[in-house]
């Protein structure tokens, strides 16, 4: 096996951090910024050096850890100031000598008088460009307030979030999406709808990701950043919420501050309920004879789900942090199906009539423990960081189905029953180290182990003379085992208006996957290079322009793999493929952005190569059943063009713009089928926000999706609309709000879908409109300052 770019890189991380301790040139003075009562770190004090003429020679502000550095000064004697909001200044003489001096730790005061006087109304950008990444703060969304982290997304340029959960980037699913930057179980089977919108601070869309991130993905990465606790003492909120279809949900956020110790917590627990309807229509020719089906499917979900996630922040000193964290994610199903099936030889002439009933029922507990440490050093921007996880889960699921013949003759077939049952432990151990060598350079280094171990039981049985036999051969135990080994190296600096990040990672990939009846045993092992680099130019202030380069891959998921399929439906079924292999993209991004005062304008350009692109292909086999199942083909290029704007014109109107328009051409042959295609999609949205007097707010949303092709199937274009109006109460601690998602109805997906001798039309619509009505209570919110949560290591 090749391992010698993953052990150079593993030598590499051994160097000592000490070899970029120094810096070469002027004078350095750097300090801590702390609250004079509680000692915690002050961000964002202002920290400045005036000369004996009352000339500002160097300024800057604190980071989050409360540290500054002012570099490149003169020597001699100077005046050392700090201001904050709230706090009362400090001036204070200091005499600047050669090399690298310590300013020691300055204590603010709070002054009384101005916390009673001053409101601090500033918001940050609504978006911001990071040399990596693109940062979309969470405003107050009517939508977003009273819904789910699936709610915010939505809102994201961008990104879409499908009525199931699934979640694209510029019309591609393959996406790696992470909780404060790490994988974690709140991703893990839609999950994220039971994390209250409330809670987050903002989205971070990566298109073309450093090296320091997981190289899965190649659509490119969204990381979901949770708000901090920043407020000492007790505080939280409660989240009540009630719609049709039942929706019934409550949500407390609890968290308490003190010098030492940050403990946070977010519960949750909802009963909901989705109807979904499903109707094909479909034409087939055997020998020469042509058959007909029409096929109307109507379904009701019930899930009930709990969620907990608790943790706590222990500050050890200034320079140590340890955080220590729980999820639990708990949900039972409930659901219904009824299939009704008319088959007929000429339109019009019924032939006979099916009907199936299913129910089904099914448990998941996901679990996960994490833990970091983090050190900081004397040197500001030096940090050292373990982060280790673990992951266990698993889930039972049974199927009932009773099937019987209206027409012509009633007839009554054996009941079948399918029970499935999975399990999965994942460990996961990550370091990082962060080694400032100049003002504006930092090398960074970090290692990754991942194991994962995931089991799954599936079976099938039929009812034969009051008793249960096994239906088709269906019983069989899959195993897959996938290791991860990862090391990356980055260096970034910035040179005047320049700044770039060149990095280099290395991923060793081992996949075991076996069956216990020896049907399917696939061993793959690979090592690859996945460089990066990221580039960005200020062009004046508020214009920056980047440029953008990143390798990523695309490992099947679970799900893609699988061989064995639910029954529920006698004409159609999804196989996973054991033998998909992992698909590579080169990505090449140049994005713009201008901000002035009433306006954001951002557009860019992409290009994307996607070497053994997978997709899903359908056909029909011997039985008459479609089969969709994934598969390799050769290759997929895509190139793009994306807007995004926000307009302010006034502050109680605000209006968002985005679109996203490319082409693609796909290479690929399977079963002796040719699925070279061409095609362009366009994706757009438009929200507008009216704010009124009396706390009142108006918000709507109208979506649209081009239709759709590839060499097999064409999906329509949908249009959808959602709609918000929102109240702020009891001295804008709470809110109430009313909102409807998918108003008129219309986010159905009409497919066609044709082969050498069938046509197959089918309209999906798994989620009808939703009517909400939401109640959100703060308590405990106003504080005389912002007091940092402790340090939760990179996962920011």
């Amino acid at each position: 096996m090749k391992l010698h770019a993953f052990l150079f890189l593993f030598i590499i991380i051994q160097l000592p951090g000490y070899l970029f301790a120094q810096d070469a040139g002027t004078s350095i003075i750097y300090g801590k910024v702390l609250d004079s009562v509680t000692k915690a770190p002050v961000p964002y004090a202002t920290v400045s050096i005036y000369n004996t003429n009352a000339t500002l020679v160097a300024s800057s502000i604190t980071e989050e850890s409360g540290l500054f550095k002012l570099e490149k000064l003169p020597k001699g004697g100077f005046l050392l100031t700090v201001s904050y909001m709230g706090y009362q200044s400090i001036r204070k003489a200091v005499n600047i000598t050669d090399g690298t001096q310590n300013a020691g730790g300055l204590m603010l005061t709070q002054d009384p008088a101005m916390l009673k006087e001053v409101v601090v109304n500033g918001d940050k950008p609504a978006v911001s460009f990071k040399l990596d990444k693109k940062v979309f703060e969470v405003g107050k969304d009517i939508l977003a307030q009273s819904g789910s982290a699936n709610d915010i997304l939505n809102s994201v340029p961008s990104v879409s979030v499908s009525p199931s959960g699934g979640i694209s980037l510029r019309g591609n699913n393959n996406v790696y999406v992470m909780i404060n930057g790490r994988r974690s179980g709140l991703t893990q089977n839609d999950a994220l709808d039971q994390i209250p919108a409330a809670q987050i601070e903002r989205i971070e869309v990566i298109t073309n990701p450093s090296s320091r991130y997981d190289a899965a993905g190649s659509a490119g990465i969204i990381n979901i950043v949770l708000k901090k606790n920043k407020k000492s003492g007790f505080n939280g909120q409660v989240r009540l919420v009630g719609g049709s279809p039942n929706d019934s949900r409550i949500n407390p956020s609890l968290n308490y501050k003190s010098e030492k110790i940050n403990i946070f917590s977010t519960f949750g627990i909802r009963k909901s309920d989705y109807v979904g309807l499903y109707t094909t229509n479909q034409q087939t020719i055997v020998s020469g004879q042509k058959s007909f089906l029409d096929q109307v499917q109507h379904e009701k979900r019930h899930d009930d789900g709990k969620l907990l996630y608790m943790g706590a922040d222990y500050l050890i000193n200034d320079k140590n942090t340890i955080t220590a964290a729980f999820l639990l994610n708990a949900t039972r199903d409930h659901d219904r199906t009824n299939l009704d099936y008319n088959y007929s030889k000429a339109t019009g002439v019924k032939d006979s009539v099916l009907s199936r009933s299913g129910e089904s029922w099914e448990k998941r507990n996901y679990n996960q423990v994490e833990f970091n440490y983090t050190k900081l050093f004397t040197r500001p921007g030096k940090k050292f960081t373990v982060d280790m996880q673990y992951d266990f889960w698993n889930s039972d699921k049974d199927w009932q189905l009773a099937t019987q013949k209206t027409e012509p003759t009633a007839t009554l077939f054996p009941g079948i029953r399918t029970s499935s049952i999975g399990s999965s432990k994942d460990l996961l151990v990550q370091s990082d180290l962060v080694q400032p060598f100049s003002k504006d350079g930092i090398v960074e280094f970090g290692l990754k182990l991942e194991n994962r171990k995931v089991t799954t039981d599936y079976q099938a049985e039929q009812e034969v003379n009051g008793g249960w036999r096994i239906y088709q051969n269906i019983d069989n135990q899959l195993t897959y085992n996938e290791l991860i080994g990862a090391a990356y190296a980055q260096l970034g600096n910035k040179v005047g208006k320049f700044g770039y990040q060149l990095g280099l990672r290395t991923e060793l990939t081992r996949i075991r996957i076996a069956d216990a009846s020896n049907m399917f045993n696939t061993e793959k092992d690979y090592t690859r290079l996945f460089p990066t680099v990221n580039m960005s130019y200020a062009i004046t202030t508020g214009a920056t322009a980047q440029l953008n380069y990143s390798r990523r891959i695309n490992r099947p998921s679970l799900n893609s793999l699988y061989p064995f399929n639910e029954i529920t439906d006698f004409n159609a079924q999804y196989v996973g493929n054991p033998d998909l292999n992992p698909s590579y993209a080169h990505v090449v991004e140049l994005g713009f952005i201008r901000n002035w005062s009433k306006l954001t304008f951002n557009p860019a350009v992409y290009y994307q190569y996607n070497k053994g692109y997978i997709q899903d292909y359908t056909f029909r086999n011997s039985s008459g059943i479609f089969i969709t199942s994934p598969i390799n083909i050769i290759s997929e290029i895509r190139r793009g063009v994306e807007l995004s704007m926000l307009y302010s014109p006034m502050k109680w109107l605000q209006v968002n713009a985005e679109g996203n328009w490319y082409d693609f051409k796909q290479q690929g042959l399977f079963q002796g089928r040719d699925l070279d295609y061409t095609g362009q999609i366009l994706t757009a949205r438009l929200n507008a926000q009216v704010k009124f007097t009396g706390g009142f707010g108006l918000q709507g949303r109208y979506n649209f999706n081009s239709a759709q092709s590839n060499a097999q199937s064409r999906t329509a274009a949908i249009h959808f609309a959602d709609f918000g109006i929102s109240k702020n109460l009891f001295n804008n601690k709470s809110t109430l709000v009313f909102d409807v998602t998918n108003v008129f109805n219309s986010r159905k997906f009409n497919t066609q879908t044709t082969g050498e001798n069938y046509v197959l039309n089918q309209m999906n619509n798994p989620n009808a409109a939703r009517y909400r009505l939401s109640y959100v209570y703060r308590f405990n919110l106003k504080d005389a300052k912002e007091v940092r949560q402790a340090k939760t290591g990179n996962r920011n």
